[in-house]
């Protein structure tokens, strides 16, 4: 259950939104649920729920100047290294308010009303999870817009962005952005049209966050399950499985996939973990990658024979920059079609261009074949 108010935070909460000022000046918004949404033209204090990275990319360095409230959880707890390397260049990330995690419940609209934002910005599935307390956090004074990088669309991601750019003044850079990820998107799939229709490999794809000896998540229509769809690869999680949920060893063994992913990030205290991410030698990502392939009948499968075991960061999927993913993944499955393309040069542009910090880490990676 998300923690409510008591009678004095009510009062509190009503006495708040009726004091609040009227903003000189407003605009108007249409957030990605279609939602009409009346907001400060240059808002100072600002809840965000999600899309840490992605905020900052469209605002700019001094983008959480800002900001004063985060669900924390939601990128410390879930992406520990990446919340580590923008903590320590952006060291007033340790002093937002705290308004606790939507998914598991803990989230407090206390808090949130304490922070007097001007505005949250939430993802799609924080809004809709909320249900009424969403309606209570704007009865309280607190606009939601509301933005949708997790339906891994391009009509969402450019929607999402140049939402961010007029709520936070940066149009020309949101837009920008826009373009750039709506040309890189159609490139590949211009060039999977005139794919052979044989051409399709079979993949799995698992979360690798337990260890080879505790089989985890694979996806179907959803995250890389939705990637793998969009690459017209043959996704061996479709019709087992609905959204994510785990494959047993022995179908997985039968489907003979020839190519493998694992979805690796920078989480605390699994250490077992194939570990990606910022700062994170590839040597390390390799070492934890080489285990899984000592699963019992491993050896047999035609990915592992041929070296095609990949490894990509879960935390960058659903991004302003996954497009870098789905080159990576398009010259991985395609070779001969995508063999031009640079994914690695991608990313290292993008981080150059619109993030705080230097690009360091491993984000996508094949494990070297060792031989004998």
């Amino acid at each position: 259950m998300f923690k409510t108010f008591s009678r004095g935070v009510a009062a509190a909460a009503f006495a708040v939104s009726v004091a609040m000022p009227t903003w000189a000046d407003n605009i108007t918004l249409t957030d990605t649920l279609g939602r009409t949404v009346e907001v400060p033209e240059n808002p100072q204090r600002i809840l965000l729920g999600f899309y840490f990275e992605d905020f900052m990319a469209v605002a700019g360095p001094q983008a959480y100047d800002r900001v004063v409230a985060i669900s924390k959880d939601t990128w410390e707890g879930w992406r520990t290294l990446q919340w580590q390397t923008y903590a320590a260049v952006i060291p007033r990330l340790n002093d937002l308010a705290d308004v606790g995690e939507i998914d598991s419940g803990t989230f407090s609209l206390e808090a949130a009303v304490a922070a007097q934002p001007d505005v949250a910005v939430l993802a799609a599935w924080q809004y809709r999870t909320l249900g009424d307390v969403a309606d209570r956090l704007e009865a309280a004074g607190v606009p939601i817009v509301v933005l949708d990088y997790n339906a891994q669309t391009v009509e969402k991601h450019v929607q999402s962005t140049k939402l961010l750019g007029d709520l936070m003044g940066a149009q020309d850079r949101a837009r920008t952005l826009a373009d750039e990820y709506a040309a890189a998107v159609a490139e590949i799939e211009a060039r999977l049209a005139t794919l052979p229709e044989d051409a399709a490999p079979k993949v799995y794809v698992e979360l690798a966050r337990k260890g080879k000896d505790t089989v985890d998540n694979s996806y179907s229509g959803t995250q890389w399950g939705s990637v793998i769809d969009q690459l017209k690869a043959t996704n061996i999680a479709n019709g087992q499985i609905s959204n994510w949920g785990k494959l047993s060893p022995e179908y997985v063994l039968a489907q003979n996939p020839q190519m493998i992913l694992l979805a690796g990030s920078g989480w605390a205290g699994r250490d077992q973990a194939v570990i990606m991410g910022p700062g994170v030698d590839s040597a390390l990502t390799h070492e934890r990658m080489q285990a899984y392939l000592g699963r019992p009948g491993w050896a047999s499968l035609d990915a592992v024979k041929t070296g095609n075991i990949f490894g990509i960061y879960h935390g960058g999927n659903r991004t302003l920059y996954d497009y870098a993913f789905l080159q990576f993944l398009a010259k991985a499955m395609y070779p001969e079609h995508f063999g031009d393309m640079d994914p690695q040069a991608t990313l290292d542009r993008f981080f150059a261009t619109y993030m705080p910090v230097e690009f360091t880490g491993t984000y996508m990676t094949q494990l070297p074949r060792v031989d004998g």
